[in-house]
């Protein structure tokens, strides 16, 4: 019994001092960390409204009511790794565009790809200027506002390129909706 403890206790010593370690100690250090750093995204980039919080800046949220400004589809909060040549891909995208023609049926601008496309994280937050203001008279007309004050908005929560020249304009969708919620119609 002695050979056997003596055997296991550098084992598992060493298995208590690593849990604590890398289990413990390590995730607390890196959280003070960011949270002193960055308090807002370590904190998940939350939206508060009356005190409690209604979404994430960055976790894309769905809405279907015409009303709203809609996402890019998130395939039931799943990714989407289908092949974009697929038959099943093909049917979904038919499917959101008939969709869009069905809420929008005025509209007969080309619909943003993206608006009828899933992304690969299924939880985008943003979407470009374009495909925000494909919807706005969709919009101004669901709630009985002029367009221009559904673009005033998109423009709002529009975010530049970073640094001037890095990626593309976007619309926080979660954003504008809330912003268009606190409209009196």
């Amino acid at each position: 019994m002695k050979r056997f403890i003596q055997m296991w206790r550098p084992v598992l010593v060493s298995f208590i001092a690593l849990t604590l370690l890398c289990g413990v100690i390590y995730p607390g250090v890196v959280t003070l960390i960011a949270q002193a750093a960055f308090p807002e995204q370590a904190s998940g980039s939350l939206i508060e409204e009356n005190g409690r919080a209604v979404g994430s800046k960055l976790i894309g949220q769905s809405f279907t009511d015409p009303k709203y400004l809609l996402g890019r589809p998130d395939q039931d909060n799943a990714p989407s790794n289908l092949n974009p040549m697929s038959a099943d891909e093909k049917s979904l995208v038919e499917k959101r565009v008939a969709y869009y023609h069905q809420i929008d049926p005025q509209n007969q601008q080309p619909i943003p790809m993206e608006l009828v496309t899933a992304s690969a994280s299924g939880v985008d937050p943003q979407i470009s200027v374009e495909a925000a203001k494909y919807q706005a008279a969709r919009i101004a007309a669901e709630r009985g506002i002029e367009k221009k004050t559904v673009e005033k908005i998109i423009d709002r929560y529009t975010t530049k390129r970073t640094a001037g020249f890095l990626g593309e304009p976007v619309v926080n969708v979660l954003q504008v909706n809330l912003a268009l919620d606190k409209l009196k119609a």
